[in-house]
């Protein structure tokens, strides 16, 4: 059954009065470009590299009707009005996300590390040291869920294909790959509630086992045979590079400065999660590539598609609908601008054991996040700590007691609520299914971890 979201005006009080959050949100009843922009990625945020990916017309109006792109076509479920308030189908409480997607996830560890199979054993040993099996797989996850749910949107069983776990796994791949380089840069030496591969091997070895990890993934994007897919997640790694270097800036306005912010996350973070999405409803077999060899099954969409010497069948098409290709994307995008929020709440509010990583971590590396930015508006002497990143004695820990003091950790919840909510009506566009539940339920696990 579907989860039923019922219309709810429940918010955080503290952040009704915020002129930077009525910016950012379009609280304010007028038509803010700015807002636009940053909720939904139409232009500055996450169009950039994806020319005609937002070409639709969008209406900016009070948060009570509807702030953002409205879809038209038959085959798209048009469901309520959504919010991230907790009142759910009952059901809907008993879907765990995890174990939906678990068995598609079993042996995605041991698939990925034959994947990174080198004889050297020092190489070998640095590759493998993430994926050792104890993390949570979230994105691989996602993916796994939003490939069901595009499947049985489109008719189809919701069996995966082949190339729709490949690309679960290489977005774990790149993920992974990204935290490696990030320590270096960071000089981190927990990750994960571990040793950091930098403080273990070196920062040498440590760029050349994540350089090492990310040439895997591209060639096991290449195998994949399909030129969209390429496309869309050769756009992740490109963003994750300009992410990096949009962090080691910072803007001298206040609203540019939360612009960059917003920006630099959707890059950093959220952009591996929507064009991961995206990949897995637009994955397709090219029957004309000369590499695959294959025929059609008469009266049936279906391919016997042989790899080597191991012939499956697979789909010839999984949606082209280029309105659900948005639909994951949009999806992808807000949970995981969600998700880092959150992470940056989890900075100033969780201990050291819960996050796997000392707190203040972002304030130590010079980092102004959405619980200081937010805080500005309180208490304006933050102002030049953030030009100058934090480096004068006493800084950190007087930005850290004025965050606490101020309701920058509130407001920056309250933002972080309002994307899983769009990340909420995204999904339930779709036909539907046990799958679109579980990213329905994945939203408020986003709301709610603790690490």
């Amino acid at each position: 059954m579907a989860v039923q979201w019922s219309h709810c005006g429940r918010w955080i009080t503290a952040a009704k009065s915020s002129t930077l959050l009525e910016t950012i949100c379009g609280l304010n009843r007028r038509s803010n470009t700015f807002a636009v922009n940053s909720l939904l990625g139409t232009g500055t945020v996450a169009g950039w590299g994806n020319p005609g990916l937002f070409s639709r017309h969008v209406h900016t109006t009070s948060l009570g009707s509807s702030l953002f792109t409205r879809y038209r076509t038959k085959l798209l479920y048009q469901t309520p009005k959504l919010c991230s308030c907790k009142r759910t189908h009952s059901d809907a409480k008993l879907i765990d996300p995890f174990s939906m997607a678990q068995n598609d996830l079993n042996h995605l560890y041991d698939d990925i590390k034959k994947e990174l199979f080198v004889s050297k054993s020092e190489l070998k040993s640095l590759c493998d040291y993430y994926f050792d099996g104890q993390g949570k797989a979230f994105r691989p996850m996602i993916v796994v869920l939003m490939a069901r749910a595009c499947n049985i949107h489109s008719n189809r069983d919701r069996d995966l294909l082949p190339g729709q776990r490949a690309i679960a796994m290489i977005s774990e791949m790149i993920h992974t790959a990204s935290l490696v380089h990030d320590d270096v840069i960071d000089g981190s030496d927990k990750r994960r509630g571990k040793t950091t591969i930098n403080e273990v091997w070196g920062e040498r070895k440590a760029i050349l086992a994540g350089d090492f990890i990310l040439s895997a993934a591209s060639m096991a994007l290449a195998r994949i045979g399909n030129n969209t897919v390429v496309s869309v997640l050769s756009q992740v790694i490109e963003d994750l590079v300009r992410g990096e270097f949009m962090q080691l800036g910072s803007k001298e306005n206040e609203n540019e400065r939360f612009k960059h912010y917003l920006e630099k996350t959707f890059k950093k973070t959220a952009s591996l999660i929507a064009n991961s999405c995206k990949a897995v409803c637009t994955f397709y077999i090219d029957t004309n590539n000369p590499r695959l060899q294959g025929s059609l099954l008469a009266g049936q969409k279906r391919f016997v598609l042989t790899v080597g010497l191991y012939p499956f069948k697979v789909s010839i098409l999984v949606n082209s609908d280029p309105e659900v290709h948005e639909i994951a994307y949009q999806y992808g995008r807000n949970v995981g601008i969600a998700f880092q929020l959150v992470d940056d709440v989890l900075d100033f509010t969780a201990c050291a054991n819960q996050l796997g990583k000392p707190s203040a971590t972002d304030l130590k590396l010079g980092l102004a996040t959405g619980p200081v930015l937010f805080a500005c508006q309180q208490f304006p002497e933050l102002h030049a700590m953030i030009m100058r990143r934090f480096s004068s004695s006493g800084d950190v820990d007087r930005a850290w007691q004025y965050v606490l003091e101020s309701d920058g950790v509130d407001q920056t919840n309250y933002l972080a609520r309002r994307y899983c909510q769009e990340a909420i009506r995204q999904i339930g566009l779709l036909r539907p299914s046990p799958e679109r539940d579980a990213l329905v339920r994945l939203t408020e696990m986003v709301l709610t971890r603790n690490k």
